[in-house]
């Protein structure tokens, strides 16, 4: 060991065993730093640009209304047309439709009638029907049925 003084105002220095007096370089790094965000911004402008340079070339180069609808402008699809409003010369309310369907399907299936009376098949109300099958089982449909649906 040395018993002289290190307290020279100096660095301890050894022959054999060299250290990096730093080891980051702040310089550096905020070099890079700055020219990732120049980067970033420069990469802004050139989208900004190309957003504004295709927007303009698209507005410019369509036209008003689409070719399909300025030759058929004043008549109306073909059938079968979608039901809604969003044509014009549509005079169909769609819920009245619906309320429509819903009663004549509740009619049908409450309705009460001779299908065919010669072979005795009548048409009775689906509550009734279900009661039958559910108290003497399903049988099997005449063949005068499964020939008719033929």
């Amino acid at each position: 060991m040395s018993t002289e003084s290190h307290n020279t105002g100096q660095e301890p220095r050894n022959a054999d065993v060299s250290f990096e007096e730093r080891d980051i370089q702040a310089g550096a790094i905020y070099k890079y730093l700055f020219a990732l965000g120049m980067a970033v911004v420069f990469s802004l402008f050139v989208c900004v640009f190309i957003l504004r340079f295709t927007t303009a070339f698209t507005v410019s180069t369509e036209s008003s209304t689409p070719l399909s609808r300025e030759s058929h402008a004043k008549e109306p699809p073909p059938e079968p047309r979608l039901q809604g409003f969003g044509f014009p010369g549509q005079e169909a309310d769609p819920q009245a439709d619906l309320r429509k369907k819903i009663r004549e399907d509740s009619e049908a299936n409450e309705k009460l009638e001779w299908v065919d009376q010669s072979n005795g098949i009548v048409q009775i109300p689906v509550k009734d029907a279900m009661k039958i099958v559910a108290e003497k089982g399903l049988s099997p449909a005449p063949a005068a049925l499964v020939e008719k649906k033929k």
